[in-house]
């Protein structure tokens, strides 16, 4: 069994006849925000070395307790980690607050569902307060949830079920760092995905699209971008004129950090796709382009090409994809150009391709 450390109370001296109160463990145990070993952590308080009156005697007398608390409250936890035990002053910590510091940097749909809890929960949630009763309350909460940018609209089944699953992520982790009492996830029933009908343009719609005006310059040249590229909203948002590469085979290239699950790519781009950037600048390649656009102005663009389909700008990395498959490319390449962290995830763009599926057919013959 591994030795359990030892917290001492020590004194250091420092200026002015003073001693900076400090803890001294024995063996060093690791701090768990640096991962560090540390032997050391100074209290940020100090004693008078030699006390001239009453008032530094009873100062110090204080400043001394302090710390000897301070040193008793280590020791348990050192304790409580050492065999796994639940810190009782931890369950007093803010749990919002954690989870804040953990949706950042992280997609955003972490903040999303960070602000639906911190709704559900009025602003305040203790760790002591996170159990299986509040984590299912919550689950109830997401499905009657509405979306927080546009109010009058209820979250959609899928939504709630990744917003639900991105919760229990955060709970897993603070259960394994001993933070949480229990395993919380194992009495929780996750919230099923549904399946939708996921649209796309044909080579001719994308070609008939490409042929009609459109009021907003941007917009119609960052959609196209994103048929030829398969990238996102977010990514061709912040995509800069850095990001743009002459790859080593001498082609065009992106080299991003995707922003939903930044995951780090080189990307070959087709010339077309480099033509619709423009001219060569600084900061962003697709300067004025907002979210707004790819709304209602997206939508009058579509209708004035004659294209009938419920076409969103995602359905644009969709048409990528369906029509990379359907062209021939293997989904091993599809699932790396559209940074797919599993190839499952793109097998279901082969569904959408019937040009394939009317080729096998035919591979199988009598005479």
């Amino acid at each position: 069994m591994a030795t359990c450390a030892k917290v001492y109370l020590r004194q250091k001296p420092i200026t002015k006849g003073r001693l900076s109160l400090y803890l001294d463990y024995w063996p060093a145990v690791r701090n768990p925000h640096t991962g560090r070993l540390s032997r050391r952590e100074f209290l940020g308080f100090y004693i008078y070395a030699e006390p001239k009156n009453d008032i530094e005697r009873d100062y110090n007398e204080a400043m001394l307790t302090q710390g000897e608390l301070i040193r008793c409250r280590r020791q348990e936890q050192v304790i409580n980690k050492q065999f796994g035990f639940m810190d009782r002053h931890q369950e007093k910590a803010d749990f919002l607050a954690y989870f804040k510091k953990m949706s950042k940097g992280k997609p955003q749909k972490w903040d999303i569902v960070y602000r639906h809890f911190e709704i559900f929960v009025k602003g305040k949630c203790l760790f002591e307060e996170v159990t299986v009763e509040l984590c299912t309350k919550f689950r109830e909460y997401l499905l009657t949830a509405h979306n927080l940018r546009l109010t009058h609209r209820k979250l959609s089944q899928n939504s709630i079920a990744g917003y639900f699953s991105t919760f229990r992520g955060l709970l897993k982790v603070a259960y394994r760092d001993k933070l949480l009492k229990e395993n919380i996830n194992d009495y929780l029933d996750k919230i099923e995905w549904e399946d939708v009908q996921k649209e796309y343009l044909t080579q001719d719609e994308l070609i008939v699209l490409a042929k009609t005006p459109c009021k907003i310059d941007v917009l119609k040249r960052a959609s196209l971008f994103s048929c030829l590229t398969g990238l996102r909203i977010s990514d061709i948002e912040n995509l800069t004129w850095n990001n743009l590469r002459i790859a080593p085979d001498k082609g065009p290239c992106v080299r991003i950090r995707t922003q939903k699950t930044s995951t780090e790519a080189i990307l070959p781009i087709s010339c077309e796709a480099l033509e619709l950037c423009g001219e060569r600048g600084e900061g962003k390649v697709f300067k004025g382009l907002t979210r707004s656009m790819i709304n209602v102005p997206l939508k009058h663009w579509i209708e004035a090409s004659g294209i009938k389909k419920h076409i969103t700008f995602h359905c644009f990395r969709h048409t990528y994809a369906t029509l990379q498959i359907a062209a021939g490319t293997d989904i091993y390449t599809v699932s790396k150009m559209l940074t797919h962290k599993s190839v499952t995830t793109t097998q279901i763009y082969a569904d959408l391709v019937s040009s394939k599926k009317r080729e096998t057919v035919d591979k199988i013959k009598l005479k």
